[in-house]
């Protein structure tokens, strides 16, 4: 199987974390790529804040405190995260500003989406000094949350839930938690289309991760708020280089939903899948924006395709941020008031819509 950009990420950042400083050169071999694709990897992380680059070396970033000393002052956050590329660079790039300027020092852990990996790598942060922990587990589906749930509750620490939503009741759900509101973002999108004047947006997205499933969750209940039926039963998307054939037939289905009349507007989950989506539809002889409105969900790459996607960008660094800062206030107990417990919080934070060229925008409309 072909190794993804954002897994060989994740490798790198692993490798630089192990050792505190590597050659880039050295780097390569050992991740058994060429020199120039190390190079970039490492300027792609090094541009979000992930690593540290001077001098054909790169090494592990140090929290910069407020000015005077940054050693001893602040308290030792930990960050449980299942992957340090694409979604999830913005938000721990965003934890780790508000961690340097609260003067607390952010210690990272991936867990490569291992769910039954999760408990032990938290508790591994717990053991290495931090005093708290901000975690993301790295469900994939419901039934992960379902059998790997419950386990951040019982934490010896204070514990933030970070982009992930929990069972309602659930002891999980006690926990404070951030993160970005995809309904809402869903329903931007769908707003936006129907604005244009298309009929009921169609949804093609993955079901793979809790961003995914959010998201259909979210088409569903935008489409009750709006008092719409779905054109058509959502269109599964896979990943393009792990599942050829099944990316293919998610394309042919958007392609006989066009070409039949059925829809003329799609919200498609994730960037990467959306600009393959329109590279393959070209092909096919169905053009984006003239035959096909389109609006990408995660906004990571899709204002560098050919024809810039409008997209749905949920507030992935602030969502870092905030979850940081609450985290930092419960160790310092600036969020309590005589004595009491502090209450609990449930922060949802808002995506934005970010319009380009791919939903047929006017030139003053696009960003």
């Amino acid at each position: 199987m072909r190794e993804s950009a954002a897994e060989r990420h994740d490798r790198l950042l692993a490798l630089v974390r192990e050792r505190g400083t590597a050659r880039v050169s050295d780097l390569a071999g050992l991740l058994g790529v060429s020199p120039v694709t190390a190079r970039r990897d490492v300027e792609a992380l090094a541009a979000k804040g992930l690593l540290d680059r001077v001098h054909g070396q790169v090494s592990w970033p140090r929290a910069q405190g407020p000015a005077g000393p940054a050693a001893g002052g602040g308290p030792v956050l930990g960050l449980l995260a299942p992957s340090a590329g694409y979604y999830f660079a913005e938000v721990i790039r965003g934890a780790h500003e508000a961690a340097a300027r609260a003067g607390a020092r952010l210690v990272l852990r991936i867990s490569d989406y291992r769910p039954e990996e999760d408990r032990a790598r938290a508790e591994g942060l717990i053991a290495a000094g931090a005093e708290g922990v901000l975690v993301a587990p790295g469900w994939r589906g419901p039934e992960d949350r379902l059998a790997y749930g419950d386990w951040p509750a019982e934490l010896a620490v204070p514990t933030v839930l970070l982009e992930r939503r929990a069972v309602p009741g659930s002891a999980l759900d006690d926990l404070d938690r951030v993160s970005s509101d995809h309904a809402h973002g869903v329903l931007l999108a769908l707003r936006h289309l129907l604005g244009l004047g298309h009929a009921t947006p169609l949804l093609v997205a993955r079901g793979d991760s809790p961003t995914a499933l959010a998201v259909r969750a979210g088409y569903a209940e935008a489409l009750g708020t709006l008092d719409l039926a779905a054109p058509h039963p959502v269109i599964d998307s896979v990943p393009a280089e792990t599942d050829p054939a099944g990316f293919e037939a998610a394309v042919r289905a958007l392609h006989t939903a066009v070409t039949s009349g059925t829809a003329s507007a799609a919200l498609v989950h994730n960037d990467v899948d959306a600009i393959q989506i329109v590279q393959r539809l070209a092909e096919l002889e169905v053009r984006v924006p003239e035959d096909l409105a389109l609006i990408a969900y995660d906004d990571e790459v899709a204002a560098l395709a050919d024809t810039p996607l409008t997209a749905v960008a949920p507030p992935k660094r602030e969502v870092g941020r905030a979850a940081a800062e609450l985290l930092v206030e419960r160790l310092t107990g600036t969020a309590a008031g005589d004595g009491e417990e502090p209450v609990r919080q449930h922060l949802s934070l808002l995506p934005r819509l970010r319009v380009r060229a791919s939903c047929g925008a006017r030139p003053a409309e696009r960003i």
